[in-house]
């Protein structure tokens, strides 16, 4: 069960951060007129650092003294999470005509699979 526990905290920490995603894409793409890759970067990286803190401290309980290793393994796999989520926005809003904000969430999904199981299996091992 504690592989369970931990996928669901990590899951509700993701909700978070997909908090911070949206508003910060919605503003800088909406409001700020930023180009809809770099709103949508800013907004996945804003909420990477959110996402590791939180996960660091509930999801995974991690004392490890070695915080920034930790980090940067943490934004490691969210930095491909980011290539692939822009992937999946591309095919699915460019390519396939998809709503901008659909194509998003589910990119969201499959980029949250990613991430839970590299720092399952990795950063917080």
């Amino acid at each position: 069960m504690p592989f369970v526990l931990k996928f669901l905290k990590f899951c509700a920490v993701g909700f978070s951060g997909m908090v911070i995603d949206f508003g910060t894409t919605w503003l800088l793409k909406e409001k700020l007129r930023v180009n809809k890759y770099v709103a949508n970067s800013c907004g996945f990286i804003l909420a990477a650092s959110s996402n590791y803190m939180l996960n660091r401290i509930w999801t995974f309980e991690s004392h490890r003294a070695q915080i920034v290793t930790e980090y940067f393994s943490f934004v490691g796999f969210a930095v491909f999470g980011l290539a692939l989520n822009n992937l999946i926005v591309y095919i699915f809003s460019d390519k396939l005509k998809w709503n901008f904000y659909l194509a998003k969430v589910f990119a969201i999904g499959i980029v949250t699979l990613w991430n839970f199981g590299m720092n399952f299996l990795f950063t917080f091992k």
